[in-house]
């Protein structure tokens, strides 16, 4: 271990707690690109062929096939969230298929807003996700009690910045056959 006069301090600590268990650090000599270059193309293979690695959307987490009536006749889910405080923005909202299967979506928000504001821009990132699937009948919870009654029109919107919040959800909704609003308590969410 004293052999050497380069070892860090973070090295010293490592080889001193790896000594104990019998394990000897050994530094690794340079191995030169081209050797390794040369290694590579000395073992390729005459039907090679490349694999295609173009994916347009890596933050897909499932794929599925669905008929294309089934979406008329099944009833989904969407479960929606935001938050809003002095660190960050961010807001998730989950579609939940009638047989049980989840698809989530979380963004951040670059820009400031309120806790209300952060609700509804998880409502409609849901909506609009569920709106691309082709999705006509879905209810709609949140724990939002303000948002939840004044898109359901039982509590009066008086905030400038939620009544264009409240005018673009009223306007997507009119993509569904059937929609509905459910209050949910924060615990069950």
């Amino acid at each position: 271990m004293m052999k050497s006069s380069t070892l860090n301090g973070r090295m010293d600590r490592w080889q001193i707690l790896l000594f104990e268990f019998d394990i000897v650090y050994v530094n690794q000599k340079i191995v030169k690109w081209s050797a390794i270059v040369d290694f590579l193309a000395s073992g390729a293979l005459e039907d090679y062929e490349h694999l295609n690695v173009d994916f347009p959307n890596e933050d897909l987490l499932h794929v599925v096939t669905i008929k294309k009536d089934a979406q008329d006749r099944y009833i989904w889910k969407l479960n929606f969230d935001g938050a809003s405080n002095v660190v960050s923005n961010g807001i998730k909202a989950v579609l939940v298929s009638s047989n049980g299967d989840h698809y989530p979506f979380t963004s951040k928000l670059d820009f400031d807003c309120t806790n209300n504001m952060a609700e509804y821009e998880a409502c409609i990132m849901g909506i609009y996700a569920a709106i691309e699937r082709k999705i006509k009948v879905l209810e709609v919870y949140g724990d939002s009690a303000l948002v939840i009654y004044q898109l359901k029109g039982e509590w009066e919107t008086r905030d400038p910045k939620l009544i264009e919040y409240k005018r673009l959800v009223l306007g997507l909704i009119e993509e569904f056959d059937d929609f509905t609003f459910y209050y949910l308590p924060r615990d069950e969410n």
